[in-house]
């Protein structure tokens, strides 16, 4: 199946730019410049995936994502916010608005790409479970069981997570990093190992960045649960999950 790709940015280089990244992929892609013209489209005809710019006129990607999740068409739609580098005010408020990730700008196609692919297979499974559809993936794969560690529980065909039953609200790169660190508590995962459980191979991105991934996770476990511990840092060498 080809999937459709709604771009939404007031920067019409980044709208060229990915959009024949996109499509050299075998994306359809559909481009708006500001968050008003692509309201009513995005409603009327959901893409399968957005990719919205948080600052632009008009309407800015935040109150796009509202009145979206406001209609029944746009309620499950899948979104990718582009937001300032290192604005992680942009990032919380993105997230708690029910976008599914967001990436920095300046930005990596090939990293854009590679997130796009990640929830576009996370929401075609979610689709197949509540169509009632057999348990298996697309190409006949047996879908992965759930995980649970203690008082965390994890289902990856669902990207749900929950501590303690309560839930939390993972981006796909911060659920890839835990599932990484939680099929073996105990054991320390370098950083460049949990690059390659969260990034596709081809893209490349500093310590930084995982050291980010894993404030964040913190930061979202503890409001489940202040006394969260269960990630480990073992400095010069990496992370470890503990099931307590």
């Amino acid at each position: 199946m080809r999937h459709t790709i709604a771009l939404v940015d007031d920067d019409r280089n980044i709208l060229t730019s990915v959009s024949i990244a996109l499509q050299a992929e075998g994306y359809a892609t559909r481009i708006y410049s500001d968050g008003e013209s692509a309201l009513k489209a995005l409603s009327e005809n959901p893409p399968d995936l957005a990719v919205c710019d948080i600052k632009m006129p008009r309407m800015d990607g935040l109150e796009l994502l509202r009145r979206l999740r406001e209609s029944p068409a746009g309620a499950t739609l899948p979104v990718i916010f582009l937001t300032s580098k290192d604005d992680e005010a942009d990032e919380a408020l993105g997230l708690a608005s029910g976008a599914d990730d967001y990436i920095a700008k300046p930005f990596s196609q090939r990293l854009l790409i590679a997130r796009i692919a990640a929830i576009l297979r996370r929401a075609d499974l979610t689709r197949r479970i509540a169509a009632g559809e057999d348990g298996n993936g697309p190409g006949g794969e047996a879908l992965p069981d759930k995980l649970e560690r203690g008082r965390l529980t994890m289902d990856p065909a669902r990207h749900e997570v929950t501590w303690a039953g309560r839930p939390v609200s993972l981006t796909v790169t911060e659920f890839l990093i835990l599932e990484a660190l939680a099929q073996r508590p105990g054991v320390v995962r370098s950083r460049n190992q949990l690059m390659d459980a969260a990034y596709h191979e081809d893209v490349f991105v500093d310590d930084r960045t995982v050291d980010s991934h894993i404030k964040r996770l913190r930061r979202k476990f503890r409001l489940a649960d202040p006394g969260f511990a269960a990630i480990d840092t073992l400095y010069g060498a990496g992370y470890s999950f503990a099931d307590d």
